[in-house]
């Protein structure tokens, strides 16, 4: 059940110490509703890890020994797990839109191609929604496999974006995080975006790929 989480602790922990180390005092500029720039990142840091470590929580319980189903039954225990997973998912891009407006205009850069760049990553965003909705399921982006086992013998999707890449919410559903920064010009925010970008790819490695492969076969993986 913990395979993996030292490596994700060590890594962790080198993504703050970056973040620490670049944070100086022309990057955390501003305020926003009485707060510093200095808390609102703290905050957009802080939500992506309790989000990862709830995730992480709850689907090696129920992977493992089925807790959350046998505690509250299904489908009510993948329903109130997917409420708290929602929230949070949303907190993450909330929270750093209140850190691009604390730390607005604190980026030099045209804000005419920072909008051209935040349209070309809107774009992309909007297409894995729709794959995600359309192909994937909603469900099964939240983690129903780990649940209800009728659904690990479905098959990896190949359409819509997934005929890229099968591993399409975190190369290109994490872009959104990035918009808010550049629609500022917040360097606050494209630096929590970074965080949340790279460390989603923290939780792959240390707790989607080992489950993935508890569930469908050590041979499985996503590209």
């Amino acid at each position: 059940m913990f395979k993996g989480q030292a490596l994700h602790y060590i890594l962790l922990a080198v993504l703050l110490a970056s973040i620490v180390a670049v944070a100086d005092a022309d990057v955390l500029a501003g305020q926003f509703l009485g707060l510093p720039s200095s808390t609102w990142l703290v905050i957009a840091i802080t939500v992506p890890i309790l989000h990862q470590t709830y995730v992480w929580l709850v689907w090696r319980s129920e992977l493992y020994y089925a807790w959350i189903s046998r505690t509250f039954g299904q489908p009510a225990g993948f329903r109130y797990y997917a409420v708290g997973f929602a929230i949070l998912f949303v907190s993450r891009l909330l929270t750093i839109i209140a850190l691009a407006v604390a730390n607005r205009d604190s980026l030099n850069f045209n804000p005419i191609l920072a909008q051209v760049l935040a349209l070309g990553l809107l774009l992309p965003t909007l297409y894995l929604f729709y794959s995600v909705v359309r192909y994937f399921g909603v469900k099964r982006a939240f983690g129903i496999d780990h649940f209800d086992a009728r659904y690990r013998s479905v098959p990896f999707v190949k359409e819509g974006i997934f005929r890229f890449t099968d591993n399409g919410m975190y190369v290109f559903g994490f872009l959104v995080l990035w918009i808010p920064g550049l629609l500022w010009l917040s360097q606050a925010a494209l630096l929590a975006a970074l965080f949340n970008h790279l460390y989603i790819w923290v939780h792959y490695y240390c707790t989607e790929l080992p489950d993935i492969r508890q569930i469908y076969g050590s041979a499985a993986k996503l590209e």
